[in-house]
């Protein structure tokens, strides 16, 4: 298909197209002529990554990071988390102090020595920023965090699917990218779906 039938397919502007293509986020076309090319499955498919690392709000860096996994995925599994992880995990500033995010570390039963740093690391930058905010998570409710990530962390692992490394890299990749605001909304509600069991008025109110 021309560009501008890819375009149609996915919802995707002709001119973001050309975008993603000039910054290697999208492989080129084949070549019909010196000034058009013909687009395929492969491409409507990544544009379908793209847009929806996009919409998650991902950076183009933090895209180029996760199609970088893609197409050079590690073999080890492992490996492969902490690559999926570190494409959208921002930056943090080296000297951060680990001690408190390595302390909730081992209160879930890990070692920070056998985590990613950048992701031991981001824990910490968000529990400084909550220090710097004079907020403090309850112990009880910390404890309902570490206790329902752990059972969500081995749940999402269980499904990791095992028909290729392609599946596999997909899984993991967009998982990470994509599910992350999908956990924050349905937290939201269930704020709310809990706090109208507490709160809301009875019949006879």
């Amino acid at each position: 298909m021309r560009i501008s039938e890819l375009a149609t397919r996915t919802g995707v502007p002709v001119a973001t197209i050309k975008y993603y293509l000039r910054e290697k986020l999208l492989p080129e076309g084949e070549r019909t002529s010196p000034t058009q090319a013909s687009y395929g499955t492969e491409h409507a498919q990544r544009l379908g990554v793209i847009r929806a690392l996009v919409d998650a709000g991902v950076g183009i860096a933090g895209v180029r990071k996760v199609i970088g996994v893609l197409e050079q995925p590690p073999e080890n599994p492992y490996d492969l988390l902490g690559a999926a992880n570190a494409a959208v995990t921002p930056a943090v500033a080296a000297d951060i102090d680990l001690t408190a995010a390595t302390a909730l570390l081992e209160r879930m039963g890990g070692d920070a020595g056998k985590c990613f740093p950048d992701q031991v690391a981001a824990v910490a930058q968000a529990l400084a920023a909550l220090d710097r905010a004079g907020f403090a998570v309850p112990e009880r409710v910390m404890d309902a965090y570490l206790s329902h990530l752990s059972a969500i962390a081995e749940a999402e692992l269980a499904a990791t699917p095992d028909t290729s490394i392609e599946d596999a890299v997909r899984y993991v990749v967009l998982g990470t990218a994509l599910v992350e605001p999908l956990i924050l909304a349905l937290r939201r509600v269930a704020e709310q779906v809990a706090a109208s069991r507490r709160f809301a008025p009875g019949p006879s109110d």
